[in-house]
């Protein structure tokens, strides 16, 4: 499952360019250089979800499964549920980092250890819904659809910013 650890690396990836991006101290060069990579990485990110359900649906048509007559599709592609229990994992796995700190003081680490909780939580009921979305698309009972993002800001023929300054570059060159 290469296509989910690929997802978790944009995760990874996209988080860190993040933390970067509120640097008190960057400046507005390298805050422009951390938006740019930003984009890129949502961009990836994206795309990324996108694959993941394409794989599902291979996995799905290979194994023969076709969703019952009247199945309706979930809320939530498996693709982005699986993203968004690799955030949450990243989450937990930061917050556990803060409780590990020893330049903080208890009120931190209690403060911390709610958001720990709650993460916690979380992604263990997201864990149980994405296995119950599994289950249901693998039974028929859901019918999975590969949504797409159809991101524009990345796309010149899309931005009218990109498109825009691409014409004035065209028209200087002429």
């Amino acid at each position: 499952m290469g296509v989910v650890c690929d997802q978790l690396k944009f995760n990874f990836l996209l988080w860190h360019e993040e933390d970067k991006a509120r640097d008190p101290t960057a400046d507005d060069h390298q805050i422009a250089r951390v938006k740019r990579s930003i984009d890129l990485l949502n961009q990836q990110r994206n795309d990324g979800i996108e694959r993941l359900d394409e794989w599902i649906a291979n996995e799905l048509a290979r194994g023969k499964v076709t969703a019952d007559a009247d199945a309706q599709p979930h809320t939530e592609t498996l693709g982005s549920t699986i993203d968004r229990l690799g955030i949450l994992a990243l989450r937990i796995y930061h917050l556990r980092e803060q409780m590990e700190r020893e330049d903080v003081d208890d009120a931190h680490r209690e403060n911390v250890g709610r958001k720990l909780y709650v993460a916690t939580v979380q992604h263990d009921d997201l864990t149980h819904a994405a296995q119950a979305l599994a289950e249901d698309l693998a039974a028929g009972r859901k019918r999975h659809q590969t949504v797409r993002q159809l991101k524009m800001y990345n796309d010149p023929s899309l931005n009218p910013y990109l498109y825009r300054q691409a014409a004035v570059l065209e028209s200087q060159a002429e």
